[in-house]
């Protein structure tokens, strides 16, 4: 592994909103669960591991097996924004404290009403990488359509007004 060289090939791969206070999304490579994947060598081999967890790493320093869970604030799985502040989307939990978090959304087995779960896992995919296609051809310049995406809405269909 080589730390700066993997932090710089990661960061090429993140897209930040324009306000100060926006996500930041990944915009490669997306799992069959709607999770970044990122690839690291280390030892002679490739070892795939989630955006989010590495963005966690460069942020805090911390071994990339030195944590447990993380959980999303913003629960879009390709946010990952980490940062030392409170403006930071991601932090440490367990196995309760993410349970108790689902139930609170309303993301629990019976929870219907999140925009993102509730979806057979290939609909789950298919909007994260609808989002990640919406950055890379165009950043941030089409705002209103990234924000439908991020609410589970097409961006084509018409409006009201």
């Amino acid at each position: 592994m080589n730390p700066s060289r993997d932090a710089a090939r990661f960061w090429a791969k993140v897209s930040k909103g324009p306000r100060e206070n926006d996500c930041w999304l990944w915009t490669r490579a997306v799992a069959d669960d709607g999770y970044g994947r990122f690839t690291l060598n280390s030892g002679g081999r490739t070892v795939a591991v989630r955006p989010h967890r590495f963005a966690f790493h460069l942020a805090y320093g911390a071994d990339l097996d030195g944590f447990g869970p993380l959980m999303h604030h913003c629960d879009i799985p390709l946010f990952v924004r980490a940062t030392t502040d409170s403006d930071t989307h991601l932090s440490v939990g367990d196995a309760r404290a993410n349970i108790l978090d689902r139930q609170a959304k309303g993301r629990d087995t019976n929870g219907t009403g999140f925009r993102w779960r509730g979806l057979a896992r290939g609909q789950f995919a298919e909007r994260s990488r609808a989002l990640r296609d919406e950055v890379r051809a165009h950043g941030w310049e089409r705002e209103e359509r990234i924000r439908a995406l991020l609410a589970g809405a097409d961006p084509e269909a018409p409006t009201l007004f």
